[in-house]
């Protein structure tokens, strides 16, 4: 049985107690995302060959993990641990059980560990790993972390690396895999993480980044925004003031279930949807994923027609040919316009997924887009009889 954490209340002594701390943990940036699966090896090979990341560090009997085995993989700013059980008892292996492949971790990198979560846990956050350290037996130095508890079984790490400098944390090596031959992708950064949670909690969860973390609310989208004749859901996008962007949906009533009520039941919990990474030339990145074997979701030609009225004057700036052939979706805001396409799910239960994403001067997520997006979300629902 999963355990769902719901937001707590704020602890009695709030943050503007003269007894802690008043400021809200200050976060760097995204230090890595860790994958719990249940084929590390596999699932790590995967993102090589069809993702074009490379094998940075490895942890497991060898380096003295006893319970689990990681992979670091990484490309551009990006990096993913990918972990698997090495025993049946192990939390990663119940975790699998329970959610099939996923995100358990997003961390994030602090120059305090001690002050970010004594800030969070005054502030409500649920604890899940005190500040300790981390060291290397190889004489690599320390890493001090700490983690709090968030929707699902998702956690935030919090972590501290001015005293490590080695390949990535302590009982990890120097990767001796090799990295598969494929055209480059050039995948640049995370842009944001999306998580699903239950149908009534959207707002409590935005509280919960507010307080606890100091997000703000960058946008809000209602369910007449996101909707199709068959489903709709809502989403609140919330945001460190930086590079760490978190937007969060919740389902909406609708004719037939939506793509959030299907990601719940398949992965048991609420927990993160997809992951948008970065790109700075779109049309490089998808050729070259098509290329490695990467499946994305297919919209109509009718959308070009009305995707190249959309973006106006800027329609002449847009190698239209090449976008309706790679299936990438085009929207523009005040500050300049975006490219984005969204693979098909890429674990075995139909809950995660990733979007490519190429920012010219735009700050949204693609508004102009969602229908057809969330039409395209639907043909595969339905292809698995789950609309």
């Amino acid at each position: 049985m999963s355990v769902v954490h719901h937001p707590p209340a704020a602890a009695a002594a709030g943050p503007d107690s003269a007894t802690g701390p008043s400021t809200a943990p200050r976060l760097l940036g995204i230090d890595h995302v860790e994958w719990w699966v249940g084929n590390a090896r596999a699932f790590a090979g995967f993102l090589m060959s069809a993702f074009g990341f490379a094998p940075i560090a490895h942890a497991g009997p060898e380096t003295g993990r006893r319970d689990r085995v990681s992979y670091l993989l990484a490309q551009g700013d990006i990096r993913f641990m990918v972990t698997g059980a090495l025993h049946p008892e192990s939390p990663v292996a119940a975790h699998v059980r329970a959610h099939g492949d996923g995100v358990r971790d997003i961390a994030f990198v602090v120059d305090d560990v001690d002050a970010a979560f004594d800030a969070a846990v005054l502030r409500g956050a649920a604890p899940v790993r005190v500040p300790a350290d981390d060291v290397d037996p190889a004489g690599h130095g320390v890493i001090r972390h700490a983690a709090i508890g968030t929707y699902g079984e998702t956690v935030h790490t919090f972590l501290d690396r001015s005293g490590y400098h080695g390949p990535f944390a302590p009982n990890f090596e120097a990767s001796v895999l090799a990295t598969p031959l494929g055209p480059p992708v050039g995948l640049a950064r995370v842009d944001h993480v999306v998580a699903n949670v239950e149908e009534g909690t959207l707002e409590e969860w935005v509280g919960y980044y507010e307080r606890v973390l100091g997000f703000d609310q960058l946008v809000h989208f209602s369910d007449e925004a996101i909707s199709t004749e068959y489903s709709a859901l809502m989403s609140t996008v919330v945001w460190n003031g930086d590079r760490v962007v978190l937007p969060i949906n919740e389902p909406a009533m609708g004719r037939r279930k939506s793509q959030i009520e299907e990601f719940l039941d398949y992965y048991g919990a609420p927990g993160v949807q997809h992951l948008a990474l970065r790109t700075g030339d779109i049309v490089a990145a998808v050729g070259a994923l098509r290329d490695r074997g990467v499946r994305f979701l297919q919209v109509p030609p009718a959308y070009y027609d009305e995707a190249r009225a959309r973006m106006g004057d800027i329609a002449d700036q847009l190698p239209w040919e090449a976008l309706a052939e790679l299936g990438i979706l085009v929207d523009r805001d005040q500050d300049g316009y975006l490219l984005q396409v969204f693979t098909e799910c890429v674990t075995d239960r139909p809950t995660v997924f990733i979007e490519i994403i190429q920012r010219e001067g735009a700050k949204g997520f693609g508004e102009g887009n969602f229908k057809a997006l969330f039409e395209a979300i639907e043909r595969e629902q339905e292809r698995r009889g789950n609309l």
